[in-house]
């Protein structure tokens, strides 16, 4: 059985809120004073001379004569513009509306679409964990569209369940050769201490019948980014799952997901210190290529390991009796764009980040059950 997992980060379209910004700082502060005035439902005559202005600065006063609109790339971002009148700086009850709609999501270019295809199909899983996807109509176009173009066939099962974000950040599940998904529980009601919801994301649980008939439990989990407090309350809560499932499902029990912090904090503790549960990035034979250069001999707190120079973020967590069994395992960031100074091998088709299948790596491992 082999098994990966991802963070792909939007397959199509992603929140423009969770892309980074390629704006200067005063590009930023002119778009957001913009937002701030056209807002206002009181608007003085300095907030309109403000309005013209910025809208020059911003690029927003250049039309053209169509007859209904026109998609616009401006500022990083996509916009509506109605193009049939002349400017107007203001809407009211008498008049037209003259102004635009930023868009919400942003397209992701054609090349990082086929960089995620190409990484999955090199990987080739009978089971693939992915996070950060649309809605299940974007993973079932990327199976039958992009992944047969890399020489795999399309997996069988594409399920994906939305969780507690809106922003496209949904968690999906794919099988193939034989196996499928039998059942599926999401924690996207569990409550934290203040009443909210405890994952921000999503914690979903899913049972896998394998073509023999055996059961795998696999936990997929995408904890707080930001905030420590919460990612320790989410590091219990999926420790307490997985110590309620060891003796009931023979052991055959998996973790994966982007846990966003490295395996000796405080916050992870309770999921990596406090249970029998093993890293694949600990497998003596674990694959992966070396940093390039002098990072190569180095090894950065919080990094896979030496020489492997990205900071450990993303898991697979094996129960004791599956990392018995392991028969391989590894990290592919051939599609990720290096930051800073870092080097490793890439696809060649990776030429910058905007091709970058995503800023986070896949994670496989082999199973012999």
């Amino acid at each position: 059985m082999k098994i990966a997992s991802i963070n792909i980060q939007n397959l199509f379209h992603r929140d423009k809120s969770l892309n980074r910004s390629s704006l200067n700082k005063c590009v930023t502060d002119w778009t957001s004073e913009l937002d701030a005035l056209m807002l206002s439902n009181a608007k003085t005559e300095r907030d309109t001379e403000r309005i013209r202005e910025l809208s020059f600065l911003l690029g927003f006063e250049r039309t053209e004569p169509h007859t209904y609109g026109i998609l616009r790339k401006r500022n990083g971002g996509l916009y509506l513009k109605e193009c049939s009148f002349s400017q107007e700086e203001r809407a009211t009850e008498q008049n037209r509306w003259r102004g635009w709609i930023p868009l919400r999501t942003l397209p992701i270019s054609t090349e990082a679409i086929r960089n995620k295809a190409r990484l999955i199909a090199e990987a080739d899983p009978d089971i693939l964990l992915v996070q950060e996807v649309e809605d299940r109509a974007a993973l079932d176009l990327f199976n039958r569209m992009y992944l047969p173009e890399f020489g795999i066939g399309p997996f069988d099962q594409t399920l994906v369940l939305e969780g507690n974000d809106d922003r496209g950040m949904s968690m999906g599940i794919m099988t193939k050769n034989g196996y499928r998904v039998d059942t599926v529980k999401s924690y996207s009601t569990e409550k934290d201490w203040d009443g909210g919801p405890l994952f921000g994301s999503d914690c979903q649980e899913y049972l896998i019948m394998t073509p023999k008939g055996k059961v795998v439990h696999v936990i997929c989990a995408q904890f707080s980014k930001n905030d420590a407090l919460r990612r320790k309350r989410q590091a219990e809560q999926v420790a307490a799952v997985y110590e309620a499932r060891i003796d009931d499902w023979q052991g055959y029990i998996i973790i994966c997901g982007t846990l966003n912090d490295a395996s000796y904090s405080d916050s992870l503790s309770p999921l990596i210190r406090e249970t029998d549960l093993r890293d694949i990035s600990k497998y003596p034979y674990f694959n992966v290529d070396i940093d390039e250069g002098r990072d190569a001999s180095y090894f950065r707190m919080g990094a896979y390991q030496k020489g492997v120079n990205i900071r450990q973020k993303d898991y697979l967590l094996l129960s004791p009796k599956l990392f018995s069994s392991l028969t391989e395992s590894g990290l592919d960031r051939r599609a990720m764009w290096p930051e800073r100074r870092a080097k490793w091998p890439l696809y060649p088709t990776v030429k910058n980040r905007e091709q970058a299948a995503s800023r986070h790596p896949l994670l496989w491992a082999d199973i012999k059950l």
